[in-house]
């Protein structure tokens, strides 16, 4: 990976960029990304204190407890960025803290692997600043003590400029013992992951960050009664930090406001667009645009292709069809059509773009990806690949694509640790109620054998060992 924070020659350095010019990015309508650089490049400590940097961390000190940062933050609807769509405000307020509770720990989930996603790698990467401050928001807010990112592993640049800004601020007193003077302390640390997918799982990077297997944890307790060595933690996502300045600063209506009359939800959000369309990459934009908007602003599939299908928030999510363009990209409108926001942003898929081979393709992600706690993701996944590929080479059989409908519900919300078995199974179940037809031509001829399935029961066996 370069060194430079403006080559072009990383295709997700190409994606992860914004396509807005900063005269159309303002402080007022565009609070994540107003103070990006035209020119891509970092911006520093000193420009980022000429741009209002750390003045929502100096009125909240200097005027608010933390329960007065949890109630604005949960007023204004601050919803989780990475994925869940939970409340910020809420999830705050359900951390222990106060008495004798140890001070605990706030831990940016930045281990950003879902595909299709880049968000967070531009505002890591360019911005590092803004996710300073909002954690040093969060920390005030839950009492934590110390701070860590936890990276993805290959985010090698995002590291090196989230270490010097963090250096910066240090020497600067926005990080450290008595911040600006006002009695709190808290510090960051930034921990590279080790390259896998199940680390995105709250819990399963909790274990990592201890030096543990990643796996997901039980629940209860919640990370926010016992997390990380034992203390409250809170776990958010970048994007979702980096939106509490402004919260702070400006109040929960005005950030409601952002939206407009397009959604419940407030705020805007960094949305973004990737496959074979003109000009893939990021837009900071009001929270509920539509997804013929936000393709239309990617100048639409290259080549006069015809779109086919998309997936609104990375591969975790349901595939929908082009008359779904016109719903607002919100977490409960795309809810209501049987898939997730997710992390907003779009993979579109030409008609030319078979979906076996496309599902065959994401789902030994899945299964590779899988930590191997729990029985459905760890052999019902393999099972699903297998399946997949025989249907892709057209050996099919009788009953497999059945056969994948059940271990897709196999795999459903509440049946395993974590969201990874789940994740899995949205695209396969809605692309085999979408596009079953083109399942339906991977069934061969052949019968009767047991196709050598990698640690895998005989096709006829019982059911119940399948």
């Amino acid at each position: 990976m370069s060194g430079s924070t403006s080559g072009q020659g990383n295709p997700l350095r190409y994606h992860s960029r914004i396509r807005q010019s900063g005269t159309e990015r303002q402080p007022e309508t565009h609070p994540l990304t107003w103070r990006l650089r035209d020119d891509g490049e970092v911006v520093w400590l000193g420009e980022y204190l000429d741009k209002d940097g750390y003045q929502s961390v100096r009125r909240a000190l200097a005027e608010s407890d933390p329960q007065g940062i949890i109630t604005v933050v949960k007023d204004a609807n601050v919803r989780g960025r990475g994925g869940a769509g939970f409340s910020a405000g809420v999830k705050w307020s359900l951390t222990l803290q106060g008495g004798d509770m140890p001070r605990g720990y706030l831990i940016c989930n930045a281990d950003e692997m879902e595909p299709g996603t880049f968000k967070d790698r531009l505002l890591m990467e360019q911005q590092p600043h803004l996710l300073i401050e909002g954690m040093i928001l969060g920390a005030r807010a839950n009492n934590a003590r110390q701070g860590y990112i936890f990276l993805r592993g290959e985010y090698v640049e995002a590291a090196r400029v989230l270490n010097r800004a963090i250096d910066e601020a240090r020497e600067a007193g926005w990080l450290g013992p008595d911040i600006d003077g006002s009695g709190f302390d808290f510090d960051i640390a930034v921990h590279t992951g080790a390259g896998r997918y199940i680390c995105g799982e709250e819990t399963a990077l909790i274990n990592a960050l201890e030096g543990k297997r990643a796996n997901p944890r039980a629940k209860p307790p919640f990370p926010g009664q016992s997390g990380a060595w034992g203390r409250p933690t809170v776990v958010n996502n970048v994007e979702t930090l980096c939106n509490i300045p402004a919260v702070i600063l400006h109040g929960a209506d005005w950030y409601q406001n952002l939206s407009g009359n397009r959604t419940g939800d407030g705020g805007t959000k960094l949305y973004g667009v990737s496959g074979p369309v003109a000009e893939p990459g990021l837009w900071e934009l009001p929270m509920g645009v539509t997804g013929a908007e936000l393709l239309d602003r990617a100048g639409g599939l290259q080549q006069d292709r015809r779109l086919k299908t998309w997936l609104p928030g990375g591969t975790s999510t349901g595939f929908l069809l082009p008359e779904h363009l016109e719903l607002p990209l919100d977490f409960d409108s795309i809810a209501n059509v049987g898939s997730r926001l997710g992390t907003g942003l779009m993979m579109a898929v030409p008609e030319d773009r078979g979906m076996v081979s496309l599902m065959r393709n994401l789902e030994e992600f899945f299964a590779r990806e899988s930590c191997g706690w729990c029985t459905p993701c760890r052999d019902g996944l393999p099972w699903v690949v297998k399946l997949l590929r025989d249907l892709e080479k057209g050996q099919g059989q009788a009953g497999d694509i059945e056969l994948l409908d059940k271990l897709a519900a196999d795999c459903g919300p509440g049946l395993t640790f974590c969201a990874l078995a789940p994740g899995a199974a949205m695209p396969l179940e809605t692309a085999l109620r979408h596009f079953r037809q083109e399942f339906e031509q991977g069934i061969g001829k052949v019968s009767g054998d047991t196709r050598g399935v990698p640690d895998r029961v005989a096709a006829d066996a019982p059911a119940n060992n399948r």
